[in-house]
């Protein structure tokens, strides 16, 4: 179902120093407010300051799309150092988050052993127990998967960060082991489900496909500017966020009756928890070492809504995919707008954001915005729900052009 948003009047913002202001004269692509929930819900709206979006030439390689447009450096360089001092605290706080690979779980734990005698009965048992999920479910689990997939583009954006990246491919610091540890880890996930999705032949792996390289090659637009500071607020609202979806995969999958695909998506989920907490832990050392500039920042991500990754997701067809996807999500309770102010007002209860004493009073005016943001979200949906428009029916390639609900 399409809702539509009215935005509010807010207050003028004044950037954070730590940023570069944002030019006056700004406009951002108009979306429907249920198509926006895997971004942010309200991104239309002047509680958020959009920034100036650059519409791309379509190519061949890549799908059209608009992407705002490019800041670059925004930390002060003086702030490396406060990175380069952690780095005995990453050691000691983030590495040990990790599990040792001989420990850790791989896709084959959960599929058909293809060198069994049993294996063809076994693929057929999957294929059983999937005939009972519905089209919109694969959509979701589809597009969750494809998110996954394109972890290469993730790594890439952890190594923009200044202060933290990996400089050679195999640097020692604490900061690098974590990144491609972290990579490895995240790579069984979208390893596991497109198999799973490619054994139950009930989905177009190669539309499926077609997407992912696509994906990869148009890359994420987080506008975290190469700050750490940005950068890992954002991968704490992200790592929550597909805690909650691939919860919710495996509770309508349990619904369904898979129980195999249930235990899947929820062992998935165990994992974006726990990367949760290790950024969650960066940003509230940040926050004990340097209030001030970490709740501009906070302020700052919060104002520029937070994107989810495959938001330039495209199958060669559909110019909208995206946000279909996210209408069907929330449609049947994966990730919904409601999800969105759940986790921005568990992130500032987690870091204590009300707390905070001895602000300077920009960075106190940046938290009084953050401490009130959740509730106005949840307003903003109640009031788009109230106008929610009739659905529409869209074709999706993935589910061979079967038409849904959006």
């Amino acid at each position: 179902m399409a809702l539509q948003l009215h935005p509010i009047a807010s207050h003028p913002h004044k950037p954070p120093s730590m940023t570069m202001s944002r030019p006056h004269n700004q406009r951002l692509r108009s979306r429907s407010f249920s198509t926006r929930l895997m971004a942010s819900p309200v991104s239309n709206s002047p509680l958020l300051s959009p920034s100036k979006e650059i519409a791309k030439e379509k190519k061949p390689y890549m799908p059209p799309r608009e992407v705002h447009e490019q800041k670059m450096h925004t930390m002060p360089p003086q702030k490396l150092e406060i990175f380069k001092s952690l780095e005995p605290w990453a050691e000691q706080n983030l590495l040990k988050i990790l599990k040792p690979v001989e420990k850790s779980w791989q896709p084959q734990d959960f599929l058909p052993d293809p060198a069994s005698e049993g294996f063809h009965d076994q693929v057929k048992e999957l294929r059983q127990r999937t005939k009972e999920l519905p089209d919109d479910y694969f959509v979701v689990l589809v597009g969750d998967m494809i998110t996954e997939e394109a972890l290469p583009t993730y790594q890439t954006m952890l190594n923009t960060l200044d202060g933290v990246r990996d400089e050679t491919g195999a640097s020692p610091t604490s900061w690098a082991i974590w990144t491609r540890a972290w990579t490895a880890e995240e790579n069984r996930h979208g390893d596991l489900l497109n198999k799973y999705l490619y054994l139950c032949g009930r989905v177009d792996m190669r539309q499926i496909e077609k997407t992912i390289q696509y994906l990869i090659g148009s890359g994420m637009d987080p506008r975290t500017e190469n700050n750490p500071y940005l950068g890992f607020i954002y991968t704490s609202f992200q790592e929550r966020a597909t805690f909650i979806s691939h919860g919710n995969t495996a509770r309508l999958a349990k619904e369904h009756g898979d129980l195999r695909l249930a235990h899947i998506c929820g062992t998935i989920a165990a994992d974006e928890k726990r990367h949760e907490t290790a950024y969650t832990k960066i940003v509230e050392k940040l926050f004990e070492i340097d209030p001030d500039g970490t709740m501009l920042c906070l302020e700052d991500m919060m104002r520029k809504k937070v994107s989810m990754p495959a938001h330039l997701m495209y199958d060669g067809t559909d110019d909208n995919l995206f946000e279909n996807y996210s209408s069907i999500a929330q449609r049947i309770g994966v990730y919904t707008a409601r999800d969105y102010a759940d986790i921005l007002e568990f992130l500032v209860q987690r870091w204590k954001v009300a707390d905070m004493t001895g602000l300077s009073s920009e960075a106190q005016r940046a938290q009084d915005y953050v401490c009130k943001l959740a509730s106005r979200i949840r307003k903003l949906e109640e009031r788009a729900q109230a106008r929610a428009k009739e659905s529409t029916l869209r074709p999706f390639s993935w589910i061979f052009g079967r038409e849904l609900k959006v």
